[in-house]
């Protein structure tokens, strides 16, 4: 394995901890603000949208630079929007840090795919791509449960310092570990995405024209928005309706994030084999999932196994539905990932909303989960018609060339 990939994933794992931590911690934020647990939920919403933003004007604004420095200066970002939240005074700047925050996001984990990807041959990427989002996946088995316990005991803000200081570890891992990468276009890239670099930002966006890109993205927005929209409230849910005390919680996420670092590595070999029929049954499951934890979670065990489960199913797509995109982007890979990226987020903040409403409308708990079961579903439709459109396209394209073969053949049997 590439060392490069240890300090991509050591990147993804400061940025997965800023991004899931505060789910942990939503209620005693919420209780230091004085606000209630919808507003609250917009530090998440607003994180996403920033991240579904930021992944693609930067990337935009950064496509013909070199792809290290690049990282670096994002996650120069990351360390100044989490200070900013570890010393906000009102609500209003501590949603202005996880926006500042958000903006590296995006990009970062757009374009960290495209050099993960590079490092390795072409069929290890959904692999290679699994072992940069394994930082992601780390960041909830160990980062997110312990600072939800620095948080809890500590105040919240003490988890925010130790996110900066993570971050400081993190920019220099990629400073010191990650070799050096041309710009898109330069020397030493190959191929159509390097004719795309050297086009610029019109040949990055020209990935667009693909209905396909466009389909994976839908499914993209709605499959992690409805695994994430229940995640959103996840200590709501627990706390209140499975009856666990608060001070469980931050041990009750180490059992999601164990999901999660499974169902990534896993996903991600599944998918390098079957793409499409590996989304779909990951789908089908967390659907089903979703439900079964709406109709069961007063009960703590299957809360629990519940739990597991959606972290597992969830995540599990995460490799194939990035390396998706990047079989039908293949002359804009930079762009077509971060706006996966950004699609990711999107849904985070589509889920966190729904979410919200349904528990704003007196609905319970529990109606994030039903509401993440719906999202998933529709995932799942548009997941199923994406594959037949383009299992029909292969074979039409594949039928020609089987015709101009059989003719020469037939032609030389009548001859003889």
């Amino acid at each position: 394995m590439p060392i490069g990939l240890i300090a991509l994933a050591l990147g993804g794992f400061g940025i997965g901890l800023t991004e899931f931590v505060i789910a942990g911690l939503l209620p005693e934020v919420a209780a230091d603000f004085g606000v209630d647990a919808a507003a609250a939920g917009w530090l998440i919403t607003g994180y996403a949208l920033s991240v579904a933003v930021g992944a693609i004007v930067i990337t935009l604004a950064v496509t013909r630079l070199p792809r290290k420095q690049v990282l670096m200066g994002l996650l120069v970002f990351f360390i100044a929007g989490n200070l900013i939240s570890a010393l906000a005074p009102t609500y209003s700047l501590m949603l202005t840090g996880r926006i500042v925050a958000a903006l590296c996001h995006g990009a970062f984990f757009g374009i960290g795919a495209v050099v993960a990807a590079g490092l390795v041959a072409p069929e290890k990427r959904a692999s290679a791509i699994a072992v940069m989002f394994t930082g992601l996946t780390l960041a909830n088995v160990l980062g997110v449960p312990f600072g939800t316990f620095v948080g809890q005991s500590f105040g919240w803000r003490a988890t925010f310092w130790a996110i900066t200081v993570i971050g400081v570890v993190a920019l220099a891992g990629i400073a010191w570990l990650v070799p050096a990468t041309p710009r898109a276009g330069a020397a030493g890239e190959t191929g159509q995405a390097a004719a795309a670099g050297a086009r610029g930002v019109r040949a990055e966006l020209a990935a667009f024209r693909s209905t396909q890109v466009w389909l994976s993205i839908t499914v993209t927005v709605l499959g992690f928005g409805g695994m994430f929209g229940a995640f959103t409230y996840i200590a709501y849910t627990l706390t209140e309706v499975s009856g666990f005390d608060a001070g469980v919680v931050p041990w009750l996420l180490v059992v999601f994030g164990v999901g999660l670092f499974a169902g990534n590595l896993l996903g991600g070999k599944a998918a390098e084999r079957w793409l499409d029929p590996t989304l779909i049954a990951l789908l089908a499951a967390l659907a089903v999932v979703l439900a079964a934890f709406a109709l069961l979670a007063a009960i703590p065990v299957a809360a629990v196994v519940a739990l597991v489960l959606m972290g597992a199913f969830g995540f599990g797509t995460v490799p194939g539905l990035q390396s998706r995109i990047l079989d039908h982007a293949p002359t804009a890979p930079t762009l077509a990932s971060s706006a996966n990226i950004a699609a990711f987020n999107v849904g985070n903040a589509l889920g966190a909303w729904i979410g919200g409403l349904t528990i704003a409308a007196g609905l319970g708990y529990t109606s994030p989960l039903w509401a993440g079961a719906g999202l998933t579903l529709l995932a799942l439709a548009v997941m199923i018609t994406a594959s037949g459109i383009d299992r029909r396209a292969r074979a039409h394209r594949q039928a020609p060339a089987a015709a101009a073969i059989s003719t020469p053949i037939a032609g030389a049997a009548g001859a003889r």
